[in-house]
């Protein structure tokens, strides 16, 4: 799917990424480390109703919308990070990072 023309429209949203070298510091001498696999995540967060319509695709016999964020929405990688960070938000607070 090309979302280049829906993405050149789209209002950026900023949040802020760790880098690298951030995590690693925050996770130097740390006790414990725990890895969770956010398999298919991305495909979990639903789109707004009213934002459907942005993403209709045409096939060769029918019209589709997705329902789900997919790949490739300038703004999915930051979404998704904010979910996670809100998701596990008190054991960031303690405790280490979250990199979606």
């Amino acid at each position: 799917m090309d979302f280049r023309k829906l993405n050149s429209w789209t209002v950026k949203y900023h949040f802020p990424m760790p880098f690298i070298n951030q995590l690693l510091d925050i996770l130097a001498g740390k006790g414990w480390y725990f890895f969770l696999d956010g398999y298919s995540g991305y495909n979990h967060i639903s789109i707004l109703p009213k934002d459907k319509e942005k993403t209709t695709f045409t096939c060769l016999y029918d019209s589709f919308t997705f329902q789900r964020m997919p790949f490739g929405l300038c703004n999915a990688s930051a979404t998704f990070q904010r979910c996670m960070l809100s998701i596990f938000a008190d054991m960031v607070e303690d405790s280490g990072s979250v990199h979606g």
